[in-house]
């Protein structure tokens, strides 16, 4: 007998959703934070009237002192905190800046003789190389009876080489190397032939007057460079004005300081 089998169909599977529960306090849903309460009209009137502003303005002006104090050392070089300089820098000065606005002015030597510090309403000038300087903010030197009175007024560049203040306020420069020449002294000059002497004279006048021109701009670069003394102008002269003076001599302290010519291979 045949067998007869039964084919057995497929069961259906079964899925088995294990749902988790989570027990955790830290997944549970968080209160909501309570809204912030706005400040009613009376506090904030009340917060307006606690706040001064004296207290911010009292920091200004503490720190306005403390940067002025800061800068007045550091512009004076250390002399004062509180501006209260003998002779403050030129662009501190109201003279220096309407010069500036003004432009140089031009003087004659009578016009510049006027600035000589005794009209007290006048500022004072003085002169070196055709160059005008305003002195005025140190009167008690340059003014009447200063120790530098005789530069007031005048052009006195002759002066500043030879030490000769009272005689060579001029800016007559001729033969002013000559204090610089060393003395001629026959029994000394004989060790030199004629033509070496002539070329040694050569030579000692040209040293001299770079001597000279070195001395004479020393104190032109005094007061180019001078932060107390403010260029004003220069001295309107006529271009054949040297020809009009005398010829100058040398002053007597200038001439007496000559030394003798010295014999080469001479001890000094």
């Amino acid at each position: 007998m045949a067998e007869i089998r039964q084919r057995k169909g497929k069961e259906p599977v079964r899925t088995a959703i294990v749902e988790e529960l989570s027990t955790s306090e830290d997944e549970k849903p968080k209160p909501k934070p309570a809204p912030k309460r706005k400040p009613s009209t009376k506090e904030r009137l009340n917060d307006d009237e606690a706040y001064s502003p004296w207290v911010d303005v009292l920091r200004v002006i503490s720190f306005l002192v403390v940067a002025s104090c800061a800068l007045s050392y550091l512009v004076s070089g250390g002399e004062t905190f509180t501006w209260n300089m003998r002779a403050p820098p030129k662009y501190m000065q109201l003279d220096w800046w309407k010069a500036q606005f003004r432009g140089p002015i031009y003087l004659t030597p009578a016009e510049l003789a006027q600035y000589d510090g005794t009209d007290e309403t006048k500022p004072i000038y003085l002169a070196i190389n055709g160059t005008i300087y305003d002195v005025s903010s140190n009167r008690r030197t340059y003014g009447p009876g200063g120790s530098y009175r005789f530069f007031a007024g005048a052009d006195a560049a002759r002066s500043y080489i030879t030490g000769c203040f009272a005689e060579d306020r001029t800016p007559d420069l001729r033969g002013v190397e000559d204090m610089y020449l060393p003395l001629d002294d026959p029994a000394v000059d004989s060790h030199w032939s004629a033509t070496e002497l002539a070329a040694l004279k050569r030579q000692e006048r040209k040293e001299a007057r770079e001597k000279a021109h070195e001395a004479l701009l020393h104190w032109v670069r005094f007061f180019e460079n001078s932060p107390k003394y403010a260029k004003v102008g220069y001295v309107k002269k006529d271009k054949d004005w040297l020809d009009k003076e005398p010829r100058k001599k040398l002053c007597d302290a200038a001439a007496k300081a000559r030394k003798p010519r010295k014999i080469p291979g001479s001890e000094e």
